[in-house]
């Protein structure tokens, strides 16, 4: 009677086993069970990429708006602005008269604002609750400078000095006050700081509410390097502030209910993706259990980690992250809508990042096809090995980032900091801009341009030709295993020897599992 409970244990175990790894139309063949995660990730897709591209849309004009402000703020606030910045600065000066004529262009053009601006700005409080000009300048503490003489006698400690202009006064008198009798030889820094308020009336042709805007501007004019040149920094930083007062009439309170209707449904959709997927984790780990306790009662020994990860589905785990994300990211869009929150990026981030998942997520069903299956098992195979292989790449190409950056900052632009060398490096592994980045070094050390010419051959030659070439041989070589395996068949692991004698006219064979257990989990 205990042999006979056992075989009908062993029989149930098997036939949970090998219910668990069939497909959804497999499991609707055998027990006709509907494959309702299925239908829902589909509907999802729909949902959740049609709530990205709206809120893609809105969020398109926010940033449109910001931009076009910041252009016009740099043509009414900065004399002589020719349309285009120069560098990573807006326009700059060279005479102490260029000077004086655009700290006062900008502070005259503040106080004429609402008779120059074609936009629907007004002035706005400062942090201190004051509406007006905030004017502060940096410079040496004392000093006197002799460049005939080679003499300089200066105080190196920075003394900061502010004043607030009031609305009230003229312009012609700020002019007069002893604070703008500049030293240009001790001055490092000038800088007009101003809030401006605005309104986006264009969301009401889209049936959207419209945003209230605070602009906090700064006009830095940079003296620090006292080479006769001064870099005017044109700086805008909006900022979505709740609308205290909104009475619009039409359609628009009606278009967004409608709106606010179809984020809950998205809602409630990746809710139930979220249960489901969740509890076939817990399902899969309760069987893992079972099936761990009985191969170990039967066969006294312990089943391999990879066997054992099988029961771990990594496509629910990406779905339940894209669900939490999906869910997070319509409840802010949601408070968005209705002008309760105006955090754009952090739903912009949560909410492309789950729509990403959501279509990475299709792979998995394109993968119960043998000739869609290649992808993710060439990806499966030669992950490990890529990994291994960046680290030790990533050692030169930061030795080569380094260099360049210390070596080639002074006389190349792309090499001034960093993240740039970073960037133009990576560009040259691409084939990207080659010519200019040989062409635009400075030679006015010939040292520097043969270290140069040095530096960026020998890069181009092993990350290109050496490099580059072994990271493809490396998924190659996987993709061609692959090939083999699905030729003649991938080695078996205990688990699919369990599940194989199930019958002996019945054939299963999991592919995928198959060929990552292979190194650990064949029988010896």
């Amino acid at each position: 009677m205990a042999h006979l409970d056992s075989d009908v244990k062993e029989e149930c175990l098997r036939e949970d086993l090998k219910f668990y790894f069939m497909n959804p139309c497999e499991k609707y063949r055998a027990r006709h069970q509907i494959p309702w995660k299925l239908g829902l990730q589909i509907l999802k897709i729909v949902m959740v990429t049609t709530q990205l591209v709206r809120f893609g849309l809105s969020n398109q004009m926010v940033v449109a708006f910001k931009e076009e402000n910041t252009v016009a703020f740099k043509h009414l606030f900065l004399k002589g602005y020719s349309g285009t910045d120069e560098d990573d600065y807006s326009c700059s000066v060279y005479t102490q008269e260029d000077a004086y004529e655009s700290i006062f262009f900008a502070i005259n053009q503040y106080h004429h604002l609402k008779n120059i601006s074609l936009g629907t700005l007004s002035y706005g409080e400062n942090e201190d609750n004051r509406t007006g000009l905030k004017v502060c300048k940096q410079h040496y503490k004392k000093g006197a400078m002799f460049p005939s003489n080679d003499t300089l006698n200066i105080d190196s400690d920075i003394e900061v000095d502010c004043v607030h202009l009031d609305l009230s006064k003229d312009p012609q008198d700020w002019k007069n006050l002893s604070f703008f009798r500049l030293e240009f030889y001790r001055l490092l820094e000038v800088e007009i700081s101003f809030r401006l308020k605005g309104i986006d009336l264009q969301t009401i042709h889209s049936r959207e509410l419209p945003d209230c805007y605070v602009f906090q501007n700064t006009i830095t004019f940079d003296n620090k390097a006292h080479s006769g040149k001064i870099k005017i920094y044109f700086d805008s930083d909006a900022k979505i502030e709740e609308c205290k007062d909104l009475n619009i009439s039409g359609s628009i309170q009606k278009n967004t209910q409608y709106v606010l209707v179809f984020d809950a449904f998205v809602i409630v959709i990746c809710l139930a993706s979220l249960i489901l997927c969740t509890r076939s984790i817990v399902l899969a780990l309760r069987l893992r259990k079972r099936f761990l306790n009985f191969f170990l009662e039967k066969y006294k020994r312990r089943v391999c980690n990879t066997d054992q990860w099988e029961f771990i589905n990594g496509w629910y785990v990406l779905v339940i992250i894209s669900d939490l994300m999906t869910i997070i990211g319509s409840i802010l869009k949601m408070e968005i809508k209705a002008k309760n929150l105006t955090n754009y990026d952090l739903c912009s981030i949560l909410l492309g990042t789950s729509t990403l998942f959501v279509w990475v997520g299709v792979i998995r069903y394109l993968g119960y096809f043998q000739a869609y299956n290649v992808l993710i098992l060439t990806m499966q195979a030669s992950l490990p090995k890529v990994l291994r292989f960046c680290a030790c790449a990533g050692m030169i190409y930061l030795g080569y980032t380094f260099c360049g950056w210390i070596v080639l900052g002074p006389y190349h632009d792309k090499f001034e900091d960093l993240n740039t060398v970073a960037e133009c490096l990576f560009s040259l592994v691409n084939g990207d801009d080659m010519f200019a980045t040989f062409a635009e070094i400075q030679q006015k050390s010939v040292l520097v341009w043969l270290f140069s010419r040095l530096y960026l051959y020998s890069f181009i030659s092993l990350f290109i030709y050496m490099i580059l070439s072994l990271f493809i041989a490396l998924i190659t070589d996987s993709y061609d295993t692959i090939k083999k395996y699905q030729q003649n068949g991938f080695p078996e692991t205990d688990l699919q020897e369990f599940l194989k004698e199930c019958s002996s006219k019945e054939k299963y064979q999991k592919e995928s599992s198959g060929f990552l257990s292979c190194v650990c989990c064949l029988r010896r």
